[in-house]
């Protein structure tokens, strides 16, 4: 089979297709192309009273591209939920590559300091793809998905695809379409020219900038952290 690289992904990303690998063992991967997609409306984000409590407990650090390796490396461990991944050391290093490239970020949660959930996915155009999510501590996977939304939404993001429908994202809004509806949202999220060319037509720390301006400290950082007070107003403020 061709090389995993990131130009690859990237011209699979464009029409609809991404990797996975049978196990964490597989020397190869297959493409997919599911007949239903899971995608999740940023305008239609579910946020339940119980998340927006966690959020303004400030229970977690929440931080951006931080740590992109660690976050891969943890969704792919195998778990007693989990006893096995479709994360293969060649999906783990292409992905790297497209994060080198700007190409892909992950979204962190932290506790006492230590890595205890998150996600990652693709940017291309005004599309995100999520690929995979992890958590080792109550809520911290819904944390980042609230925390992923939020900044999708100021950064006038048109698609977050979720490939694929479970009962965890069910309930915070996410659903299932044909693959005719869901390439046609795509195509709307790349728009002319495909989403290959440039990364300008959505901005994904367009939420730094936003926080950054409200603040009285100057020195706040891109990717820094962002109080989940901030995140539970915007997602109540946008919905």
């Amino acid at each position: 089979m061709a090389t995993l690289d990131p130009d690859l992904l990237l011209r699979a990303y464009s029409v609809g297709v991404f990797p996975m690998a049978d196990s964490r063992e597989a020397r190869d991967v297959f493409w997919v192309e599911p007949k239903k997609r899971g995608i999740l409306p940023l305008d239609t984000f579910h946020l339940s009273k119980s998340l927006a409590k966690t959020l303004r407990s400030e229970r977690f650090i929440v931080t951006a591209d931080r740590a992109f390796s660690q976050v891969v490396s943890a969704c792919a461990e195998r778990g007693p939920k989990r006893p096995d991944t479709w994360i293969n050391p060649p999906i783990e290093r292409a992905y790297t590559a497209l994060h080198g490239r700007g190409y892909a970020h992950s979204i962190e949660c932290w506790h006492d300091g230590q890595l205890i959930g998150g996600l990652y996915g693709v940017q291309l155009g005004a599309a995100f793809f999520g690929e995979s999510m992890f958590s080792r501590m109550t809520d911290a996977s819904k944390v980042a998905l609230a925390y992923l939304v939020a900044r999708l939404r100021v950064g006038r993001f048109k698609l977050l695809d979720c490939q694929f429908i479970t009962d965890h994202l069910a309930s915070m809004g996410a659903i299932e379409i044909s693959r005719d509806a869901y390439v046609g949202l795509l195509d709307t999220a790349l728009g002319a020219g495909g989403g290959l060319v440039s990364l300008s037509s959505a901005d994904f720390f367009a939420l730094d900038r936003l926080v950054a301006e409200e603040a009285t400290d100057a020195a706040v950082m891109v990717s820094g952290p962002i109080s989940g007070w901030r995140i539970a107003q915007l997602l109540v403020q946008t919905s």
